[in-house]
């Protein structure tokens, strides 16, 4: 917005603005925000033995060296969610937090694999984030919509059936992407499903050069033919990838503290964040699965700006714009959304 002077905020005014600020989160695992106090609430609700003493020793558990140390943890913490009220609980646990982060756009992960594998149905897991997401629109005033995730260590066969089973309740989630283990699992495994998700009017989006590398990315772009990359972080090591992505204006769901947490990055300022948006990629940051990296969305923005000198007021209103513009609401919903950023960051930069 040309009438902003962000020459004229401090970066000392950035945390209270990062916080106020309306909000989109593109990038969160459902399952992911599954704390350790609810999942021993829910395991005393459907009797599940877990092997862990108390909430303290499954927290410490959390401490992963990289993308499959933390999935085996996930899945083991996922085997709590058994009725359609644990999956409401959850995800409007995390619907709450997303509120008072001023998040007014949730675009929500979940892997109905991990549960099917279970005996868990699917109409259970679908129905009971639906109705959480539901709430949350009248009660909290924000839009929450569910993108279902294939897994890809399972094979493309079990995408298909998963997406066949989920069709009866088509109307209930508005995408499909895909997640797990990255490394020895490309995109194009994943063309047949993704083409028939898009026949069925779904958004695409992909995990794609997280651990693994810029060729997912262009694989995700030219053969699943997604509208979004989610991590998409190696993307700079391949320029001509890199001038792809800024040409196509592509979002990328990007995630410091997984990023970190997992080992992509040794440590919060070594995260390329500030070179992404540099670059001109459309850039958002998401908190993935924030009950196990240790921050929800605000918390992220907060302290990646505090990690990375570099990071300014323009980066902080490109960043929030970005998530708002990225997200697959309409052009209606996301005008009030735009105006209100653009108040907020107007009002900060008058002296």
């Amino acid at each position: 917005m040309s009438s902003i002077n962000f020459d004229h905020i401090d970066r000392a005014q950035l945390p209270a603005l990062l916080r106020a600020a309306p909000k989109a989160e593109l990038h969160m695992h459902i399952e992911g925000s599954l704390e350790p106090e609810l999942i021993f609430e829910l395991a005393r609700r459907n009797g599940v033995a877990l092997p862990y003493a108390d909430v303290e020793a499954l927290r410490a558990a959390y401490a992963f060296t990289d993308l499959q140390s933390f999935l085996d943890i996930y899945y083991a913490g996922a085997s709590v969610l058994i009725t359609e009220a644990d999956f409401h609980d959850m995800a409007w646990a995390y619907l709450q937090r997303a509120a008072a982060d001023h998040i007014v756009n949730a675009e929500i992960f979940f892997d109905p694999q991990t549960h099917t594998a279970r005996g868990i149905a699917m109409g259970t897991v679908i129905t009971g984030l639906h109705s959480a997401a539901k709430r949350a629109e009248k009660e909290l005033g924000l839009r929450a919509v569910l993108i279902l995730c294939f897994l890809r260590h399972l094979s493309e066969d079990e995408a298909l059936a998963t997406l066949d089973a989920a069709l009866p309740y088509r109307e209930l989630f508005v995408g499909v992407g895909l997640d797990s283990s990255e490394r020895g699992h490309p995109p194009e495994n994943f063309a047949r499903v993704f083409a028939k998700a898009a026949q069925q009017g779904l958004h695409l989006v992909a995990h794609a050069g997280e651990e693994g590398p810029p060729e997912y990315i262009w694989s995700a772009l030219d053969v699943l033919k997604v509208e979004r990359i989610d991590h998409g972080v190696r993307c700079t090591e391949d320029p001509a990838l890199v001038q792809r992505l800024v040409e196509l204006q592509m979002p990328l769901t990007v995630c410091p503290f997984s990023n970190v947490k997992l080992c992509v990055f040794d440590s919060l300022p070594r995260h390329n964040l500030a070179t992404l948006l540099d670059l001109g990629l459309k850039a958002t940051v998401n908190s993935d699965d924030p009950a196990y990296f240790g921050g929800y969305l605000n918390q992220n923005l907060v302290e990646t700006f505090e990690a990375l000198p570099a990071l300014g007021a323009r980066h902080a209103y490109q960043l929030l714009r970005n998530s708002l513009e990225a997200s697959f609401a309409t052009a209606e919903q996301k005008a009030p959304w735009l105006a209100d950023l653009d108040r907020l960051f107007l009002t900060a930069s008058v002296r």
